[in-house]
This record gives C-alpha cells, structure tokens and sequence, in this order.
C-alpha cells in the first residue's frame, strides 16, 4: 500500500518549462538541469580516464576464476551444465586504464576507422566494459544488442547499423555464424576468451569470410604499436542502443556521450554516502541503459566493479555447482541494481522458505516482520534500537546473507517495483532502495527517489538533469487539473534526452519534440501523477489501456501488479478484448507453490503440464487470483473471468519477455492465440 512521506520536504519544485502546456516539475536542488558534474569532463572517455587517474591503485574489475564446467544430469534425463568457480581476480584502475589505450590501438590495427560502428555482442563481462572504453577512445560509435536477442532481431539491428566488427562471447559467435549469410556488413569478429581452437572460433574461419581474432590478441596488438587517442566531443554518438523491443522490432536509440553524461552527472548528485569502500555487484545485461549508466557511475565514484550473472548469483542458483559458493556470497557486495522482476522473485523465494519450514521458524519471522514493519511505518511501538538489532540477528541475519549479507543499498528500475516488495527488502535485506523512472530514449534519466525518502509506491522527484512534465490525456481520463493531484502523459526534457531512432525518422518525430527555448522532450506513453512535494508516481501506460464492451477501462499493466502477489503465479499477462464485457489471463504457473499444494490435497498427476490441466488446479488458483484483487481494491470487471495455466515459464530466451523482464505482449499474444480465443469462446 503506498504511504506518504511523513515530512513535507519539497523534493521536486513547479517550474515553468516552455514547450506543450502543462504541469513541469524540477529538482529541488538545481534551477537548471545538469549536464556534467565534474569541471572539464564533458564525455564518457574523459570522465573514464578522470576516474583511472584519482584510483589508480584501486581495484576496479573482478572476474570469478573458472575451475570447471561439469554436466549434470536429472532424473528425466535432461543435462545442466555446472560451474566451479573460484575466487575474485581483479585489476585496478591504472591496469584497467591501460588495457583500455592498448584495446584502442589494437582496434586500429585491424583497421577499424573512425565513424565505422562496432557491435558488442556478449554477456555481461569485464571485457564488455573495456570493450565500451577501448571505442570510446577512437571515437567509435558501440551498437549494444542483448546476448539473448532471436537471429531476426540480431540480423536487423546489425544491418541496419552497418556494423564491420562484432564483439562477443563463444556462445554469441555460434549465433553469428547460423546468420552469417545474413549479414552484409560485418567483416571483423572479435571473441572474447582465450580458447582459439574452440569449435566456434574454428566453425567461424570454416563457414565465414570473417577475419577472426580473439580479444587477447587486439589487445597485445595495440601493446606492441600504440597509437593517440581520437578522444570524442560531447555531441558525438556514443552508443546506439537497441531497446528491448516489447512491441515489434527493436529501435536504435542514438545516444551521445553527452546525453548519458548528463543522466550519470545526474545520479551521482543524489547518491552521496557511495563511494571509494562500496563493492558493486554486477550481473543485468550491459546492453540495457540501466546497468550501463550505472556502472559508468560506479566507476566515476571510485567503486569496485565485481562481474557475475543471474544465473550464478546466489549459491542456490542454476548454474552453480552444488559446494560452490554463488557470486554474492564471494564477492559480499554493498551496492546492487536489481528489476522488480527480480526483487519480486528474492521476496518470493524467502517466503515460500519460510512457509515451508513452518513452526517455530515462521512464528519468529512473522512477528519479526511485523514488528519492523510498524517501526518503518513510524511507530513506537515497533522493533527500534536493540529490539531491532537482536531480530536481525535472529531472523533476518540468514536472508541477507543469501546477497552476501552486507547490501546496504539496492537501485531499481526498468520498471514499477510495488510497494510490498519494496517493505520486505528494506526489512528482510535491511537494504535502502532507491527506486527511479526512465527510459532507453532517456538514458535512463527521468527521476530517482532521494536516500531519505521512506515512502513507497513512488518514482521519486525529477532528477537533476531532467525536466519532468505531465500533459493532458483526455481520452484515458487523465489531467493535469484532476484534483488531489496532477494527471496525465509523462514527458521528459533535458541533456539526457536522446535525439531519436536511428534511421527511422517517422518513429522519431512522433516521440521527440524540441521546444521554442530549443529543449529536446521524449514523450514517454507512460502516465503519472505528481504528490504534493514533487514526486512522481507512475500509474497507467497509454498501451496499456484497452475499452470493453460495455465502456469500462481496463490497465492492464496495474492489474498485473497486482495479481502477481499470488503464491501461485510466476507471471501473468491480462488480456482484455473491446468485443467481450470481461477479461482473461494467461498464468505461467509457479511449479514450486502448485506442487506443495497438490501434495496437501492428494491430488496425483503425470507431470506438471498434466497439474496445470486439471479444473481443481485452476479452481485454486482463480481463488488465489481473486484474493488478491480483492485486497488491490480492484473492479469485478478488471479480474480475469477465465484463466489458462502455463506450465513453462517465460524467458528472454524464450522470447515472451525482453531482457529486462518485461512482457512481449504481441509475441504472447501470438503464441498462444487459440488459448486466448478457446477463453472466449
């Protein structure tokens, strides 16, 4: 439940701000927005040798040693693959620095040209950031694209970009090849690791006319012949990033180093106890605007940068080796970024742990909860002082030590974080969040909550290098008139603000416009509403809103929020029809929770897809999904009718959802047509 800030402290301030009327609010702190935060850095490989200069010393990239890989296999035959991995092994700043300069020669050693397009192509890794840096210092434009993109959006992002040089992982390589007949550009593929004779590298020189060269070998090339930098301008495109792509095919957002200065400058303002003894764990994909500035703002702070991946994060993760520590538990990081996607399956996760325990173990937690919850909520009589420091110790010491037990500071976004996940990591993790609003177009830049801000529910107040206004929507019902507080479209100008889609001017002009005073703005389709000291809360998205038969507006984005609580959905996407008066869903049903329920009732089945077949199951769960609508306060036409249970989750792999966890709608909506149309039938 969302909950008012108890000062009334001004966070975001009105401001009149030119361009399309309507209700413009700025940063408390600053009159105008910022672009840079340090006095002569004005790029991203200016700010990168700043920061390599002040640490020299210091650690800034950890890699995890590889021991082993090692194949599973479950007793329905299938095969996993298992790491053995080892301890950190790092560089430090001044090492990091050199690799960089040395990359930078190596890549015109190969003959890469300035204004040529370079593609990074991996998981996210150390080398991914000196890859990043290597360009920026020759003034080379980086096409970012997902490691888990599908070969037809992989094709169009690479030829529409006219890419040379590909840089990636043995894994991305075999990708490239399957479409190597495919792409008219690349020339140039440059594989990260130090295996030459794998059965990638080797299908490539077979099949391809690609010159191959490994990572390794750039950069000793460059070693042996340096050369000057080609450092960039302000105004020189940095990165041309490919959006996740929810609906369609990716764009190409052009970022220059300008505008993602601005959003780091930006973040940095509102983040000041981080700093040079902050550990930063790193695993969300590089080629997202979310991981990526806030690296570049880790490394501006002075902050160790440890790699690792969703999929090796905790000790109980998939691919980890059963003994083996998982990445947090190594690395003990201070500092995470983290999707609600994520948080919500941490949540998740710690209470089906709890339940299942049951006794005197669940008894504890939830008085435990309960009593931090209602000293969070500014009572007395919760748990303060020692109280709170004995149920840490007693309760809440094992969750944190599932991250590595010593995060004291969580960033989300990509997406709304609800406020009951937000509660329970503050108390279980004893972590702050700070939650913010942005988007690729935007370089992440938008708003971000302040660190002394305990409400929950909210995006926060306009960030220092944004400008963040709400415009009428009349046929949602939204306006800025609307009384307790301001609605509609939420726009965003300022210096983070990108100049638009890479060779698609008609998708750009419907989305940017530039006012009379010359500020660009990006109209974002997502609708918000101000509180009273400047802070934003998103509420609806335009997409999101569709009209029944009967006239009612159904979001379904907030009804999604909502109905996800239930123990017994892993995801969902609502369906609503104009032709029909009610709503449908299709569940990606939560294997662990539907098993222990089957369990308790007895019921027999041959395998989960059979589970998820049976009317007693889809009873129990529509009963789940109605408890929970009745506690969001939603509408009986807002909750689905009639439901289909999906027994296979949804991936980026899978293509339903893009990287940041977000859903496909179109895709799923395809995938499985007759479903939705047997629902109303």
């Amino acid at each position: 439940m969302l909950r008012e800030s108890n000062d009334t402290k001004k966070r975001g301030l009105l401001v009149d701000a030119g361009g399309e009327p309507g209700y413009a609010v700025r940063n408390h702190r600053f009159a105008s927005p910022v672009e840079s935060l340090w006095e002569g850095v004005s790029t991203l490989a200016e700010l990168f040798e700043q920061s390599c200069k002040r640490f020299a010393c210091k650690p800034l990239l950890g890699s995890r040693e590889l021991i082993s890989r090692e194949t599973e296999v479950s007793q329905d035959g299938r095969s996993f693959e298992k790491l053995h991995l080892g301890n950190y092994q790092w560089i430090s700043y001044d090492e990091a620095f050199k690799a960089v300069c040395n990359i930078a020669s190596g890549l015109l050693q190969l003959g890469i040209k300035k204004n040529d397009h370079i593609a990074i192509f991996c998981e996210t890794r150390a080398e991914w950031f000196l890859a990043l840096q290597g360009c920026f210092r020759r003034n080379l434009t980086v096409v970012t694209v997902y490691a888990s993109l599908g070969e037809h959006a992989l094709c169009h992002s690479l030829n529409e970009t006219e890419v040379s040089t590909v840089i990636c992982g043995h894994k991305e390589l075999r990708k490239l090849i399957g479409i190597s007949g495919q792409l008219d550009t690349v020339k140039h593929v440059i594989y990260i690791g130090e295996d030459s004779i794998s059965t990638e590298v080797s299908l490539a020189k077979e099949n391809t006319s690609w010159m191959i060269t490994s990572f390794t070998e750039v950069e000793r090339m460059g070693t042996e012949k340096p050369v000057d930098a080609d450092l960039p301008l302000s105004s020189d495109l940095a990165v041309i990033m490919y959006t996740s792509g929810s609906t369609g095919l990716p764009k190409g957002v052009m970022m220059t180093h300008g505008n993602v200065l601005a959003t780091v400058s930006a973040v940095m303002t509102i983040n000041p106890s981080i700093g040079t003894k902050d550990i930063y764990m790193a695993y969300l994909p590089l080629a997202h605007i979310f991981e990526l500035a806030a690296e570049i703002g880790m490394v501006a702070a002075g902050i160790s940068v440890g790699y690792g991946s969703i999929l090796t994060l905790t000790d109980t993760s998939n691919k980890i080796k059963k003994g083996t520590k998982g990445d947090a538990s190594v690395l003990r990081p201070t500092l995470m970024a983290a999707v609600p996607a994520i948080l919500d399956r941490v949540r998740d996760a710690v209470r089906k742990k709890v339940d299942a325990k049951g006794g005197l173990s669940k008894k504890l937690f939830d008085v435990a909860y309960g009593r931090r919850m209602a000293a969070i909520n500014g009572s007395w009589f919760g748990a303060w002082g020692l109280e709170k420091v004995l149920w840490d110790y007693i309760v809440f010491r094992k969750v944190r030590a599932v991250l590595g037990g010593h995060v004291r500071h969580l960033l989300s976004g990509a997406a709304p974080l609800s406020g009951d996940t937000q509660r329970f990591i503050n108390i279980c993790l004893g972590a702050l969040i700070g939650q913010g609003y942005g988007l690729t177009e935007t370089c992440g830049g938008g708003t971000f909550s302040d660190h002394d801000d305990t409400s929950v529910g909210r995006a926060g107040a306009p960030l220092p290098c944004s400008y963040v206004k709400l415009i009428d929507w009349p046929e949602g019902g939204y306006l800025v008139t609307d009384s307790p507080m301001p609605r509609g479209e939420i726009v965003i100008g300022g210096p983070n603000v990108t100049s638009g889609y890479f060779k698609n001017e008609e998708k750009t002009k419907e989305a940017y416009k530039v006012d009379e005073r010359g500020m660009r703005w990006f109209y974002t389709g997502d609708i918000g509403r101000f509180h009273p000291d400047g802070c934003l809360e998103i509420i609806d998205r335009k997409k999101d809103i569709v009209k029944l038969q009967h006239g009612e507006y159904v979001s379904l984005g907030k009804v999604e929020a909502a109905l996800i609580v239930s123990p017994y959905v892993d995801n969902i996407m609502l369906h609503a029809d104009p032709f029909h008066s009610f709503c449908v869903a299709l569940i990606v049903a939560a294997q662990h929770a539907l098993e222990g329920w089957a369990s308790n009732q007895g019921i027999s089945y041959s395998d989960f897809s059979d589970l998820c077949q049976r009317e007693e199951t889809v009873e129990e769960v529509q009963g789940s999904l109605l408890k929970a609508a009745k506690q969001a306060g939603l509408d009986k036409f807002e909750i689905p009718a009639k439901i289909k249970l999906i027994p296979d989750p949804w991936t980026p792999e899978s293509g339903h959802v893009t990287a940041a966890l977000k859903l496909k709608r179109e895709i799923i909506r395809k995938a499985y047509a007759d479903d939705l149309e047997k629902l109303y039938a």
